[in-house]
């Protein structure tokens, strides 16, 4: 059976972003896969990565069963808000936390890549943003999505990696949000 992760972004429970992870799992329930969620918002853990690399932290009980959940799936959706161009701060630390030397990616003395921890896994990234798409690409060149897509997943072998960019979600109008949330509960059915 497969497994699907998703994983939500925003601090804010009240926030499309939850309205869309809901959809998302609507069309997953028709299919037939084991489904997981983490509310990053819902988890009890210190953002800060208080000694980089130089010194493991130890791991909070959410981390932990954060970890396992990542390790077990076959498919991780993440939905997020794009703030000043990139990741919420608590997604951020949560990534410095969890995507960590020896449980995601394990360095190679003398090579410059990485093993990659979580090859065969494939993800589905949800984003939001107030920015228009164009001007996301043509003027900033795509920041969170280069540095989210390559800089973490595919770093640690999660491929293929696919985007979904919603915006401008400030001043739009329900019809606007509840045709995405039809596409994304598309999206679920076929786990893709």
């Amino acid at each position: 059976m497969k497994q699907l992760l998703i994983i939500n972004g925003n601090p804010n429970k009240n926030s499309f972003n939850y309205a869309l992870s809901e959809a998302y799992k609507a069309g997953a329930y028709a299919t037939e896969c084991a489904i997981s969620q983490i509310n990053i918002a819902d988890l009890q853990f210190n953002p800060n990565l208080q000694y980089g690399y130089t010194q493991r932290m130890e791991l909070e009980p959410d981390l932990v069963d954060t970890i396992e959940k990542i390790k077990k799936a076959d498919h991780i959706v993440w939905v997020f808000p794009v703030w000043w161009f990139g990741l919420p701060a608590l997604m951020k630390g949560f990534i410095d936390r969890t995507f960590l030397p020896g449980i995601t990616y394990q360095p190679i003395e003398g090579k410059a890549l990485p093993e990659k921890l979580l090859k065969g896994k494939t993800a589905r990234v949800i984003i939001t943003s107030d920015t228009p798409k164009w001007y996301n690409y043509l003027f900033m060149k795509s920041p969170v999505i280069h540095q989210f897509k390559k800089g973490t997943l595919e770093y640690c072998g999660i491929s293929p990696v696919k985007i979904t960019y919603i915006s401008p979600i400030n001043g739009s109008d329900l019809k606007f949000r509840e045709d995405w949330l039809k596409k994304i509960t598309q999206l679920g059915l076929k786990l893709n």
